[in-house]
């Protein structure tokens, strides 16, 4: 069973923390049946160039997963000085090692590259964050894929809540290459009717009163309250934000539209709720790359 918690009068929490753990958890079970299978074992790397104190935390964070699933893991990190063709080169080298199956360049990067060059030059097959073309071409057009880690944990922590899907109305606030609008695809796949809304949306909360399923995805405090949702719904916060006392929140108001969603609806905290899974899924997406590879 997945994790909720709550009061009988407020919407039941999705605990993110949880369900990764559980992802995770699959993603080590597959790892280890390639290895007594006599296959590979799944390999990840993971570049970081410069010294972003967040992106340093994350890098560790996805290396560290990849440990304790039993992955094998490469962390290269470089000064900020490096250029864009010793970059490009470097990713070259990974996409001919047989034991990486995974390519992942933290973003962002310095001024001086350019992050779609660096994107394409990865490998499709080793594109394990799902952001080059040709990912978001196979999004589009329904064929098998690496999806962004993102919004595909975004549909796990969703279908966690045992709610169908098929049939209802989704309404997806923000419209990036990275959430936004692989949002919106995979939940169009999943046969929900699909309403993207951003910055130039007259009347967003006219959209989210009518939604079943809320995805909140513009990084801006307080861009879905109380008076925007209707009862019953699911509401997904991917926003990550700081309150005044410099404490993490979402998009989301958490506890006014956590009451006014009442004891049938569902909501993701922050943190807790989307972060973890984003990793748990990178994990997934890199498996799916060994096994391919492996064919």
């Amino acid at each position: 069973m997945f994790a909720f918690w709550g009061s009988t009068l407020t919407a039941q929490i999705i605990d993110g923390a949880a369900i990764a753990k559980r992802v995770r958890a699959q993603a080590a079970e597959g790892a280890a049946a390639m290895l007594a299978a006599g296959g590979a074992r799944p390999g990840l790397a993971v570049i970081l160039v410069g010294e972003d104190p967040a992106s340093a935390v994350y890098v560790r964070n996805k290396v560290k997963a990849c440990q304790e699933a039993g992955f094998h893991s490469v962390l290269e990190t470089y000064d900020a000085a490096l250029t864009q063709d010793a970059l490009l080169a470097r990713i070259a080298a990974l996409n001919a090692d047989p034991a990486i199956h995974g390519i992942l360049v933290q973003m962002p990067l310095p001024k001086h590259v350019d992050p779609q060059a660096v994107i394409e030059a990865i490998a499709p097959a080793k594109d394990v964050d799902g952001f080059s073309i040709a990912s978001a071409g196979e999004l589009m057009t329904g064929l098998p894929g690496l999806r962004p880690a993102t919004p595909f944990g975004c549909m796990t922590l969703i279908e966690s809540t045992g709610v169908p899907i098929r049939g209802k109305h989704a309404v997806v606030i923000g419209r990036s290459n990275t959430v936004g609008k692989p949002m919106a695809l995979l939940l169009l796949q999943a046969h929900a009717t699909v309403t993207v809304c951003h910055s130039a949306t007259p009347d967003l909360a006219a959209h989210t009163r009518q939604a079943d399923i809320v995805v909140a995805a513009v990084g801006r405090r307080s861009t879905l309250m109380a008076g925007m949702v209707k009862p019953g719904a699911i509401v997904i916060d991917v926003g990550i934000n700081r309150k005044d006392d410099g404490k993490l929140c979402g998009d989301v108001e958490f506890e006014a539209v956590r009451e006014a969603l009442g004891p049938n609806g569902w909501i993701t905290p922050v943190p807790g709720g989307v972060g973890p899974m984003t990793i748990a899924m990178l994990l997934m997406n890199t498996l799916q790359a060994a096994r391919a590879a492996t064919k």
